[in-house]
């Protein structure tokens, strides 16, 4: 907030409203200066306690900070493409660090997919196979809890306590529960996120559908639809462009979930980043990082060539003329 100019040639009335407008000024910062305060002397005592609770050492370990992306490093920038691809190294000394050619995955005698392109597939289908589930399933039950089309009946509080709860928790918290009775791989992976997909996705929805202009609704109704027709021919061909975004932003989040849950035994390219971290083969870590930067950027491209194509470009112009 800005302070304003002197007070000579103010009017009694003038001068009043400015000392109140200075000392407002003055007060703000006053609260700015110890809200600062506040939040450094609090970070203070946490890493304090972080530190004597000895969950990780902070002080003792910040000289040592950069020494492991200093050390981290392949023998040279090719052992990245050929971890990658898997072609042989000639770094190769009988360890498991130089040899890539082991984990080929042979479709006939002599076509191989690389290891890493392969868990990243499985990777990526998981998201895929967990956001038709989960938004299915978000799109089947999202009609039910909105209110220009259930009320405000015991239905409608269902649905909506019901998507709460499936999203409250993030995935790799479901993905730990669910590997006690799943067992550890990409089954627990798949429906820990479909679970999260639905009540994430369920609220965007309905959201979606109160929106919707009522006009067609009650044209049908009059002349006798059911509760069925009026959502299948008056709501769902106003409300699908959007579901659609809705769902192609989803699946982008949920590339990135099934990679962290892969990290805790959920199958697929994190699992690998985990075991090459922990193992130091930084040429197979580095490969993994570049590849997952790339599909998460290629994933953008296509979701936003998708989204240009079903919803058209005058809702993106909208869009950028309200930021």
């Amino acid at each position: 907030m800005a302070d304003i100019a002197p007070s000579n040639g103010l009017t009694p009335a003038t001068q009043t409203l400015l000392r109140h407008y200075r000392s407002q000024v003055m007060t703000r910062r006053v609260y700015s200066l110890l809200a600062v305060a506040g939040v450094l002397v609090a970070l203070f005592f946490a890493m304090n306690y972080a530190n004597a609770a000895n969950s990780g050492k902070f002080f003792d370990r910040l000289p040592y900070m950069f020494d492991f992306v200093k050390n981290f490093l392949p023998r040279d920038p090719f052992e990245i493409f050929r971890a990658m691809f898997d072609l042989e190294s000639p770094y190769f000394d009988g360890s498991a660090k130089y040899n890539y050619t082991s984990e080929r995955v042979y479709l006939t005698d002599t076509f191989y997919i690389p290891h890493l392109i392969y868990q990243l597939v499985i990777t990526v289908n998981i998201a895929i196979v967990s956001t038709i589930i989960g938004g299915g399933l978000a799109f089947c039950l999202c009609f039910f809890a909105a209110t220009n089309l259930v009320g405000a009946g015991a239905v409608r509080w269902f649905m909506r306590r019901t998507m709460e709860v499936l999203r409250a928790f993030p995935e790799i918290v479901i993905a730990g529960m669910l590997t006690a009775i799943l067992s550890i791989g990409p089954i627990a992976a798949i429906v820990a996120i479909s679970l999260h997909t639905i009540g994430a996705l369920g609220k965007l929805f309905f959201e979606v559908v109160e929106n919707a202009d009522m006009k067609p609704d009650e044209g049908l109704k009059s002349v006798g639809a059911s509760w069925l027709e009026r959502v299948r021919y008056a709501i769902v061909p106003q409300v699908m462009p959007n579901f659609v975004s809705y769902g192609l932003l989803r699946m982008e989040i949920n590339v990135r979930a099934s990679t962290i849950i892969g990290a805790v035994g959920g199958g697929g390219i994190g699992e690998v980043f985990r075991l090459s971290i922990g193992r130091d083969y930084a040429a197979q870590t580095y490969a993994i990082i570049i590849m997952l930067l790339v599909t998460i950027i290629v994933i953008d491209q296509f979701s936003g060539w998708l989204r240009r194509r079903l919803v058209g470009n005058q809702g993106f112009n909208v869009a950028k003329g309200s930021v």
